[in-house]
């Protein structure tokens, strides 16, 4: 791995960083200001800019902290809602019933449930609460010994939560808070998810890939018939884990901007500059799954499909620890639980299936992103978008639900 991809992967390893600029009141686990990332008159920092002791990954969330010279209100959402997700992807509304989808990340937010239904009011969804047995936060074994809060991981699990709330309303939602951000707690953490019921689970998080990823991979990723998404990562191009994993779908990331094409939407490849943007490339460990058929990578290429990450075209976020209500999030964060939430829509995957497998046999039902790369390599196909598959954008993003059935 090239020194300056190694460097990128630790700057983006988990944090107890706090955004005290953006927060009523900083948490306990505030630390300096991190470093500002612009694009087109936004700007944003990485919301896990340094690692924790212990941790070995990275959470994939960027925090707009201003838009085009001014900063981003609080008492209003800004960025992508519900509605402009689903009209940009052609979903049905009110969609998730009936499934349980499940999102895995470190430490914990204690503001999470009622963040995510002051989400929902805003944009007139169905709360989702204990009470009614609709939400569940569990810590990584299934109990309530939650972990230590952390203001930097909370905005992670807002946008996560806030995203399957916006694709999948109806669905019941479990949150499963990992003892820290390692490979280990992460994937005890999915292992409880897969057993309380949740036949979707997103992973927005990654780190540098190691030979121990093929261990991972048995312990932890392989539950066939359950959707496991993980994000692609956002340091340009490089692959990352377990995006690499043969046993998930991986989830890169695009711009998502309005045009007046008869679908009324546009993507490309989401890039900033040669450390930010969404991740892709050849894994140097994991082997080809028998569904992927690129012949420039011997291994498994990254990624099979996408959603929008780039910060400058964000999401609207609510967040209240570490943050002071509405926000704008991007990165790979955003599309994983999205795409999730895209399966839970089409559908309880059959039994001893891979669902990372059913996109590459429906590759018409998805919106070929065909502009923009991340970076230089070789086979370029593995950087740069073109027509079929490539490794920025996989297969495309979901038009409609069938690309993401059995």
């Amino acid at each position: 791995m090239p020194a300056t991809r190694k460097a990128a992967l630790a700057v983006t390893g988990a944090a107890t960083l706090a955004l005290a600029t953006l927060a009523t009141a900083a948490p306990a686990d505030a630390q300096a200001t991190p470093h500002v990332y612009s694009k087109g008159g936004t700007s944003w920092v990485r919301a896990c800019d340094t690692l924790a002791k212990g941790d070995t990954v990275a959470c994939n969330a960027l925090k707009v902290v201003s838009n085009k010279g001014g900063t981003v209100p609080a008492a209003a959402p800004s960025g992508l809602g519900p509605a402009d997700l689903l009209s940009a992807y052609n979903l049905p509304a009110n969609g998730g019933a009936g499934q349980t989808i499940a999102i895995v990340d470190a430490y914990d937010d204690p503001n999470a449930e009622a963040d995510m239904n002051a989400y929902r009011a805003a944009y007139g969804l169905p709360s989702c609460t204990t009470a009614s047995g609709c939400f569940k936060k569990l810590d990584q074994n299934g109990g309530t010994k939650y972990p230590r809060a952390n203001s930097s991981w909370a905005g992670e699990i807002s946008l996560d939560l806030d995203m399957v709330s916006a694709i999948a309303p109806n669905a019941h939602v479990i949150l499963v808070e990992a003892s820290s951000a390692s490979q280990t707690a992460l994937g005890t953490g999915l292992n409880t998810a897969v057993a309380k019921g949740a036949k979707f689970v997103s992973n927005s998080y990654g780190g540098a890939e190691s030979a121990g990823d093929t261990s991972y991979d048995s312990s932890y990723f392989n539950h066939p018939g359950v959707v496991i998404t993980v994000s692609a990562g956002d340091s340009a191009y490089g692959a990352q884990y377990p995006a690499a994993s043969k046993y998930v779908t991986a989830v890169g990331g695009t711009a998502l901007k309005r045009d007046s094409s008869a679908r009324g939407w546009n993507e490309s490849v989401w890039y900033t500059n040669s450390t930010e943007g969404t991740g892709s490339g050849c894994s140097a460990y994991d082997a080809k799954p028998t569904w992927q058929k690129d012949s420039g990578c011997a291994k498994r290429t990254i990624s099979d499909v996408s959603a929008v990450a780039d910060p400058a075209t964000g999401v609207a976020v609510y967040q209240t620890y570490g943050g002071s209500g509405w926000a704008v999030y991007g990165g790979t964060s955003a599309s994983s639980p999205i795409i999730a939430s895209v399966y839970a829509l089409a559908g309880t995957p059959s039994a001893g299936s891979y669902p990372a497998s059913f996109p590459y046999a429906h590759t018409a039902s998805l919106y070929d992103v065909t502009t923009g790369s991340n970076g230089s390599c070789s086979p370029t196909y593995l950087c740069t978008a073109g027509a079929g598959y490539d490794g920025p954008t996989g297969l495309g993003t979901p038009n409609g639900t069938a690309a993401f059935t059995g």
